[in-house]
């Protein structure tokens, strides 16, 4: 069965950065991948764009492909985002389908810090993006978590629907969207770090503007 890959991210606003990696992960995995913008994202501050405002631009940065899709269900559960609350709701949907949750390198050294963290290998996979040649240091907990999870062949994770570790070597776009957003904030046109579609419509970036 076709593994179902979950990337979060408050997407505040989506950049080529995110979906570069998406991408790349997609085809690595042979999988759909849902974009999910977290509502309230509890390690860091509030979006500047509202979450309707965010999926208006998100589903503009998605059109002409198949690949990557978009899931608002954080935004539309409210309250603080964990990530184990929506693998646990995909996993009641999915049945006994993969799912792979998509962390950053950065990210997923610090899962530790993550609500009920140790249970996201009970209802999915993780893969993590990784730039080639980097290595990130993990804590002892996760190194001993992991110890015997991990798998080299992505063909391996539709063997069962969850609790195996897999790098995913990507190539990163170093694209910031705090950067981004103080473009837009100084007025400048950030034409070539977002996706294109986005600038058809002026209103799309309104909330990024002063």
């Amino acid at each position: 069965m076709s593994p179902l890959a979950i990337f979060g991210g408050t997407f505040d606003p989506v950049h080529l950065g995110h979906l570069s990696v998406a991408w790349e992960a997609s085809e690595l995995l042979d999988a759909e991948v849902r974009l999910l913008p977290a509502s309230v994202p509890p390690h860091r501050a509030a979006p500047i764009a509202s979450a309707e405002q965010r999926v208006a631009i998100l589903s503009a940065a998605l059109q002409g492909q198949s690949r990557l899709t978009l899931d608002t269900r954080e935004l539309q559960r409210g309250g603080p985002s964990y990530t184990i609350d929506t693998l646990a709701e995909l996993r009641r949907e999915q049945g006994e389908r993969p799912l792979v949750l998509l962390l950053g390198a950065d990210a997923f050294a610090g899962l530790p810090s993550w609500h009920r963290w140790r249970e996201l290998f009970d209802v999915a996979h993780i893969g993590v993006l990784r730039r080639p040649g980097m290595e990130a240091k993990l804590p002892d907990e996760l190194q001993h978590m992991i110890a015997d999870r991990r798998v080299d062949d992505a063909a391996a994770l539709r063997q069962t629907s969850a609790g195996k570790l897999i790098e995913l070597a990507v190539t990163p776009l170093e694209i910031s969207a705090t950067r981004i957003r103080e473009l837009l904030a100084a007025g400048r046109d950030p034409r070539y770090l977002l996706p294109g579609g986005l600038f058809e419509d002026p209103r799309l970036l309104a909330p990024y503007r002063r």
